[in-house]
């Protein structure tokens, strides 16, 4: 089994965290270098993931995670996998942001994807889903 981890970069520890409680395949394409070669691979790679994470935290600077995760939501509901994190590296999500994220999550939850609380509910869940 593979998850593809996708999310927050910007610095965010997010998936070392997580990759050391992780006794499942997985494939990181957070900070390799941009191109055909490597955007082919990436693509590949989540299509053959049994299921793709997005972990969202306050150091992400734009909204094209968000825009995925709600597409994979309503394409690939069952291999979806939401978090946030409400601080990370000093920053925290103001209060109107939480309840946006939790809209998201309310929103892709319809869907049929699965909705997670934090890393410990993930790592849960995967190890589940693998029979660990």
């Amino acid at each position: 089994m593979k998850v593809f981890l996708d999310g927050t970069e910007n610095g965010s520890t997010w998936r070392q965290e997580l990759i050391s409680q992780l006794s499942i395949d997985y494939f990181d394409p957070s900070g390799k270098e941009r191109s055909r070669r490597t955007v082919r691979e990436e693509e590949t790679q989540k299509a053959e993931a049994d299921f793709c994470l997005y972990v969202i935290t306050p150091l992400m600077d734009d909204f094209e995670n968000i825009s995925e995760l709600v597409d994979d939501s309503n394409k690939f509901p069952a291999r979806t996998l939401f978090c946030y994190l409400k601080s990370e590296g000093g920053k925290e999500f103001n209060s109107h942001q939480i309840k946006s994220l939790n809209a998201v999550g309310k929103m892709i939850e319809g869907n049929g994807a699965t909705w997670l609380p934090d890393l410990a509910a993930v790592v849960a869940h995967l190890h589940q889903a693998a029979g660990k």
